[in-house]
């Protein structure tokens, strides 16, 4: 079976194969060492993501680069998932050897790992040259190599954990995983500031004018000092990523093996059994789905890239101060997805009602995570207190998530809707207010993933891992999304004369730009709506 985890570290893989037959037999207890240390990898996975949402300003500044090829980071660094799937898919085609299936299945599932560590780390050392060069170019270079990395470790870990332990466990185990890549998403974007700027106030006042942009001097406007800061935190995870690799080198998980057919046709539902496997993408859940994955990592990637121009754009903001804006985005995806464990409570705690435990993990939770949040900000030398207005938000979304019900399609539609009312309301309010509605954004793409996966393989029995691979695919439209929106941002007012009157249209900007996430959120309700329940071929 496939499992999955929500958002772009953010893409699940296939598990190639059943597992050995030594490795098939359910384990009775968990290896917590191991465990431990293979879930470090998923903090990787959110720790470079999310903060690839400050090196889009600070490039951005040092370089003068138009905000449509700052964008260009997103587009490198998610792209290459997609890039990285077809090169190990031709590589297995060419060198897995007559006895494997694939690469993982010749080289076993630890050596697989280290190997795509190994990747991500030559990544890294581009840095080294890409700041003392100044060259954007080998910035992308090193950002694509270090996601080529990520796509084979994914392809490795997501079913590694599954199987560490009782099978009754592996979603639980899955979810505990994807919490430490939302901690990496947290405090990526912070660290990294940290690192660049220092901590908050280390600068002086001077550096920001009048209005609070950056002024002459200090990081802000120093683009060597800016970029030399850059190679540190990626060196230190570059280290991390060795060390790790000779861990899981040395390290015995054995490896998939050919998979067997083991469905007995009996209990193969009446669905499945009218599916035409030969032409399943034929089918609008299929199809529809492979294009919602690629419009919903487009819009959650697209939102948090494009925040830090925003704040800079109509708030003043200095580039120093961005982290706790683009790590309040990210931890709204932890906050969303805590909050929607409650669905998952099937029996009261204690003499309690099932109601009203689902009740207290869904108004705990969320608190908790944004307290983690709260903590990191201020550890981190910024100022908590401004963040506060956002529990206005979180109050939406555990409304939200009580209405849904924890049904896919439901709650598909619902937060769609949300997140196309608070990129409206982030438009057309003041951008003090508005912020914080485009950072909700956040909440409502928490849980998007796994309702579109969950629907797009229903009932696809034997051609389920088929459709899995196609839909990991498409996670590419977080680069593609996210550049589209930048030029957008950047279009200049164009003016025509028609028959002799001059006719003028706007330029969008970087608030108007936002209108290609409320295009993304309403083809997902649509998915949810109409799409999804369709079991015929068009």
């Amino acid at each position: 079976m496939l499992q999955q985890l929500s958002g772009p570290q953010r893409s699940p893989s296939p598990v190639s194969g059943n597992v050995s037959s030594n490795q098939s037999q359910v384990q009775l207890s968990t290896p917590w060492r191991s465990l431990i240390t293979l879930i470090g990898v998923f903090f990787f996975w959110g720790f470079v993501a999310a903060s690839n949402d400050i090196l889009i300003p600070v490039f951005k500044h040092a370089l003068d680069l138009e905000q449509w090829q700052s964008q260009m980071i997103s587009f490198a660094f998610y792209v290459a998932y997609t890039l990285g799937s077809l090169l190990y898919l031709g590589a297995s085609a060419l060198w897995s050897g007559p006895h494997h299936d694939d690469l993982i299945s010749r080289w076993g599932y630890g050596k697989a790992l280290a190997y795509g560590l190994l990747v991500s780390a030559s990544g890294t050392l581009l840095f080294i040259p890409a700041a003392n060069q100044a060259s954007f170019p080998l910035l992308l270079a090193g950002l694509m190599v270090v996601g080529l990395g990520f796509s084979l470790q994914q392809t490795v870990a997501n079913p590694l954990v599954i199987m560490m332990g009782p099978a009754a466990g592996g979603s639980q185990r899955l979810s505990m995983a994807g919490g430490i890549n939302n901690l990496g998403t947290t405090l990526g974007p912070l660290l990294v500031s940290y690192a660049i700027f220092g901590p908050m106030g280390a600068l002086d006042a001077t550096n920001s004018g009048g209005n609070g942009a950056p002024g002459a001097t200090g990081a802000d406007s120093s683009g060597a000092m800016d970029l030399a800061s850059v190679q540190t935190p990626y060196l230190v995870l570059g280290a991390l990523f060795v060390l790790t690799a000779l861990v899981f080198y040395f390290k015995d998980f054995g490896r998939p093996g050919k998979a067997e057919e083991t469905e007995d046709s009996s209990t193969t539902s009446s669905k499945e059994k009218d599916i035409d496997h030969s032409s399943v993408f034929g089918l609008p859940q299929v199809w529809g789905g492979m294009i919602a994955i690629f419009l919903y990592v487009g819009v959650e990637v697209a939102t948090a890239s494009n925040l830090p121009e925003f704040l800079r754009a109509e708030m003043g903001m200095p580039v120093k101060s961005l982290a706790p804006f683009v790590a309040l985005f990210w931890a709204s995806l932890m906050i969303g997805r805590w909050t929607g464990t409650a669905a998952m409570i099937k029996d009261g705690f204690g003499s309690l009602s099932v109601e009203v435990s689902q009740w207290m993990v869904r108004l705990l939770l969320p608190a908790a995570a944004f307290g983690v949040f709260l903590l990191v900000t201020y550890l981190g030398g910024h100022s908590p207190s401004e963040h506060l207005p956002y529990c206005l938000a979180l109050v939406i979304l555990i409304l939200g998530d009580a209405l849904s019900g924890g049904k896919a399609d439901r709650q598909l539609a619902l937060y769609s809707m949300l997140g196309i009312a608070s990129l409206l309301y982030g438009m057309l309010a003041p951008p003090a207010i508005g912020v914080y509605a485009l950072i909700a954004v956040g909440l409502f793409c928490s849980t998007l993933w796994p309702c579109i996966f969950t629907l797009a393989v229903k009932d696809m029995g034997s051609s389920t891992t088929k459709v899995s691979s196609a839909l990991i695919m498409m996670i590419m439209g977080g680069g593609f999304v996210s550049v589209f929106q930048g030029y957008l941002a950047g279009m200049p007012a164009i003016r025509i004369v028609f028959q002799g009157y001059l006719v003028g249209i706007p330029a969008i900007g970087i608030r108007g730009s936002f209108v290609v996430g409320i295009i993304c959120f309403a083809y997902l309700a649509y998915y949810a709506l109409v799409l999804s329940r369709r079991g015929k071929a068009a």
